[in-house]
């Protein structure tokens, strides 16, 4: 994981544990069939690194497309990919991000077809018809909760304990609300005492609503070097005490 090992490179011990599973939706042939001739959409939208690697092959290879990214993550997803990204947001890199892009703003009588994971946000979608485009989503992969063995979890509890575990990552509030869940009223107890690392304001809205007390570390974004110089701010401040 390349979060872990930027944050080892800093002198950090990680511990992995998968709160999210994500899986490809099954068959791609039809839902190429039901979105047709790509050229008939006025840009492409790709939400996620996740929505690259699992809906790249729709492009099937065509070089003409106008493609929007959502962070640079999925940028260069795309650029590995072989495409050339022409819209990504100019500030925050996430669906309001897209949606205060000047290129974005009038898109009255455009098509747009936004390539995502199920569920989430409906917000880009939702916007985007309100402002007169018409849109189209694709659904090319599933996010599921993990299930981690029992020695996983254990393993969390003992590092918690010994005072080895001080800090928890949650790109998403979805990976944030699936670790809650885990965690049987014990574990959630230690996991009130450590700081959590989380990318932005509206996460933490979320995780106050379901409840979380614990001292918060916001990032600039979920890129994974704006999480690790969120952790390095604190280090340092907390250092300076």
């Amino acid at each position: 994981m390349p979060l872990c090992r930027l944050l080892e490179a800093q002198g950090a011990i990680t511990l992995r544990l998968p709160a999210v599973d994500i899986k490809p939706l099954k068959d791609r042939r039809a839902l190429a069939e039901r979105l047709g001739e790509l050229e008939n959409f006025d840009v492409i939208i790709f939400t996620s690194a996740n929505a690259v690697r699992f809906g790249a092959s729709l492009l099937d290879q065509k070089r003409g497309l106008e493609l929007a990214a959502i962070g640079p993550a999925t940028a260069r997803a795309l650029n590995q990919a072989g495409y050339r990204v022409a819209i990504q947001p100019l500030e925050s890199f996430d669906t309001e991000g897209m949606l205060a892009h000047p290129r974005m703003e009038h898109v009255s009588g455009h098509r747009i077809l936004i390539i995502k994971g199920t569920g989430g946000r409906q917000l880009l979608q939702q916007e985007f018809e309100r402002r007169g485009a018409a849109v189209v989503s694709a659904d090319v992969y599933e996010r599921a909760p993990s299930t981690p063995s029992a020695a996983a979890m254990a393993a969390v509890q003992e590092r918690i304990a010994a005072g080895e575990l001080q800090v928890i990552s949650a790109t998403s509030l979805e990976v944030a609300r699936n670790l809650l869940e885990l965690a049987g009223p014990g574990l959630r107890r230690e996991f009130e005492r450590t700081h959590w690392l989380i990318p932005g304001e509206r996460i933490a809205a979320g995780l106050r609503e379901l409840g979380l007390e614990a001292p918060l570390l916001l990032a600039q974004s979920a890129e994974d070097h704006d999480l690790v110089a969120a952790l390095i701010r604190w280090r340092a401040s907390a250092s300076a005490e």
